[in-house]
């Protein structure tokens, strides 16, 4: 296998040849390669109508590339300057038609060789293009504008990068908020290949990849799956892409095989395509792990929890892994994402419907508006106005004595005048021992 060479060009060097290729072809291409990651054959085909000047991007099959504003006056300047008739962006300066591959490569060989850059490549400009945005940039937002896979990433432009190495793990503070219009447009587009079948099988169906890679044809039985963990009812939009996939490929065999050799997809494989795929359409932080749990939640146990929860008043993750029978690390990620769509709000280890609670974030507010309307209140006051239970008060009623917000009067709790008076005044509270200290004195 040849090796993977990346020659980065001279800054200076390419500088210097984009001032002297300033509205020529030449300088169109390595405008292209350089400031956009475009391939040759992207070059060769870009249209006019592919440059989004509105946006300020350049609109390809598989991707979307943002451009710097110096780019994109430079390309309205060259259009302002030719026929409207002419669509295609890169044309010949001698008669005006578009150019072949072949003199693509020699325009740009001619160009870079004038400025000693006689080592790099026309594709080495598109490589130093990836790794300034690498060094700008995460790999998501990276993978998404290139069209380059995580892993080709990290092969291939790894070293050549301070850290050595790019981190392909998707860290996120809370649960992944779906968006199902991004992702519905996704499986439109990406329709029966390998990506879209199995994201279909995923998000509608709750299948893992071990279980898709493997799955058969005689596994499909209408509106069902037959799998080894049981039957799997199929969504009619799920069954309706398994349908169009037999009629295209036949029913034998494995559902999902490679085009060219028929052989079935491996695990990783499959993964790889999935993310690619994700990534194009702009769902980053999107995993299959997720589209798994959302469709667990929709189908398995959303109307049980939210029943549990009106019921009782409120559920947790052990209650709710003994309702569903499922793992406690089930429970709970069927309980964050819950959620994170607004049909629970946790506080503490319990889960409330909305409606019936005031969330986190607004506790405080409720209870000092309380006490200032009321004069004081018990323990039981502010489990009934926060729609908590009693025990759940403690944490918080500690932490607004602790910054000197409320007093305490033996079962009381009463606003702290010397904290509000400072607050009108903007005067930093003393702490909240010396003002427990002055109300007893």
């Amino acid at each position: 296998m040849q090796e993977y060479v990346v020659n980065r060009p001279d800054k200076g060097a390419m500088e210097q040849a984009l001032r002297e290729n300033q509205g020529n072809a030449a300088g169109t291409v390595l405008r292209l390669a350089w400031q956009a990651g475009l391939l040759r054959d992207e070059i060769q085909h870009l249209t006019w109508e592919q440059v989004d000047f509105l946006d300020g991007a350049i609109v390809l099959p598989d991707r979307k590339v943002p451009i710097e504003r110096e780019l994109a006056d430079w390309l309205q300047a060259l259009r302002d300057g030719r026929e409207r008739s002419q669509e295609t962006v890169v044309l010949s300066d001698r008669d005006r038609k578009p150019l072949t591959p072949q003199s693509i490569s020699r325009l740009a060989r001619a160009a870079l060789d004038k400025q000693g850059q006689t080592e790099v490549r026309l594709i080495d400009l598109r490589h130093d293009f990836v790794l300034r945005q690498l060094e700008e940039h995460d790999w998501q937002y990276v993978s998404r504008i290139t069209g380059v896979e995580a892993a080709g990433l990290n092969v291939h432009f790894a070293e050549h990068l301070e850290e050595k190495k790019i981190s392909t793990r998707i860290h996120r503070e809370k649960s992944a908020q779906i968006d199902e219009f991004a992702l519905w447009k996704l499986l439109r587009a990406e329709e029966t290949s390998p990506a879209g079948v199995a994201l279909w099988l995923t998000w509608q169906a709750g299948l893992r990849l071990e279980e898709i890679v493997a799955l058969t044809w005689d596994q499909v039985q209408g509106d069902r799956l037959c799998l080894e963990r049981g039957e799997i009812p199929l969504t009619g939009g799920a069954k309706k892409v398994l349908e169009d996939l037999a009629q295209q490929e036949g029913r034998e065999g494995r559902v999902l095989t490679a085009p060219r050799s028929r052989q079935p997809y491996d695990r990783t494989r499959l993964s790889k395509l999935v993310r690619a795929a994700l990534i194009r359409a702009g769902l980053d932080d999107l995993t299959l792990r997720d589209l798994r749990v959302d469709c667990a939640v929709r189908s398995g146990g959303e109307g049980e929890i939210l029943s549990q929860a009106r019921r009782q008043g409120w559920t947790t993750r052990n209650e709710v892994a003994s309702l569903l029978d499922v793992s406690r690390t089930t429970a709970y990620n069927r309980l964050k994402q819950l959620v994170g769509r607004g049909r629970l709000t946790q506080v503490g280890a319990r889960y409330y419907l909305p409606e019936s609670v005031v969330p986190p974030e607004r506790q405080e507010a409720a209870v000092l508006e309380y006490l200032e309307r009321e004069g004081f209140a018990y323990r039981q006051d502010v489990a009934r106005v926060l729609g908590i239970d009693v025990s759940q008060c403690r944490p918080l009623l500690q932490r607004m004595m602790a910054e000197g917000r409320i007093l305490q009067q033996r079962q009381r709790y009463i606003l702290n005048s010397e904290y509000t008076a400072r607050k009108e005044a903007d005067i930093p509270a003393a702490p909240a021992g010396e003002e427990r200290e002055k109300q007893e004195g």
